[in-house]
């Protein structure tokens, strides 16, 4: 399990960034420690890690399923993801407009601002 665990790390790493990680590590208590470690053994290091699809893809996906739920903190940290994977600007945008036919308008008009903001934070931190 331990391979998995830090397969799921370095995956981690890399499509959220070193200092996404090290602030949720920073963060762990006796309390979340296990949900983390959690999301890091099975998210990351059991199917981020499977050679089915590729980052690109799995970010498209995952940006459509946090538009889906309503999950705009998590949106915003995928955002930034899909970048650092390779997404387009243009192809985000085009991934939230197909999400207001098959989320509803009212999601993707969240989905829109928080990805926006996301996407100005993310090009201030590459500059």
């Amino acid at each position: 399990m331990q391979e998995v665990f830090d397969s799921g790390m370095k995956v981690r790493r890399e499509v959220l960034s070193d200092a996404h990680v090290d602030r949720a590590n920073a963060n762990k208590d006796e309390f979340t420690e296990e949900f983390q470690d959690l999301i890091s053994k099975y998210a990351w290091g059991s199917i981020w890690t499977r050679p089915g699809l590729d980052k690109r893809m799995r970010s498209a996906v995952t940006l459509t399923a946090m538009v889906a739920g309503g999950y705009w903190e998590e949106l915003a940290m995928h955002v930034k993801a899909a970048r650092r994977n390779g997404l387009s600007v243009d192809e985000i945008k085009e991934i939230l407009l197909q999400t207001a036919i098959y989320c509803s308008v009212p999601a993707a008009n969240v989905a829109f601002k928080v990805a926006k903001d996301a996407l100005a934070e993310y090009a201030a931190e590459e500059e």
